[in-house]
């Protein structure tokens, strides 16, 4: 969305009251913009936020060395996970 070239091929609607349609006109307004790009750059900023809170672990620094020293040393596996992991494999196919 960053260049001119791109073509805007997707469309999304909405209905709204009127007075939420008068507040984003109104801030919309404010910064300059139009109403589509202000929902459009308010919603993505949410998104990006949104995909972030869900995707991304930030651990403090015990966590972080707990976290590591276990991928450092990890467990042997005992035999109900082996199992686990066999029923697993019968159960579950790749396309």
């Amino acid at each position: 969305m960053n260049t001119a070239t791109d073509i805007r091929q997707e469309r999304i609607n909405l209905r709204l009251k009127g007075s939420a349609k008068k507040a984003l006109e109104r801030a919309a307004s404010l910064e300059g913009k139009t109403v589509s790009s202000f929902i459009l750059s308010s919603a993505l900023a949410h998104a990006e936020k949104t995909i972030h809170e869900h995707e991304v672990m930030s651990l403090n620094g015990q966590d972080s060395e707990a976290f590591f020293n276990a991928l450092a040393k990890p467990v042997p596996f005992n035999e109900k996970l082996l199992a686990a992991f066999k029923e697993h494999d019968k159960r579950v196919t790749n396309p």
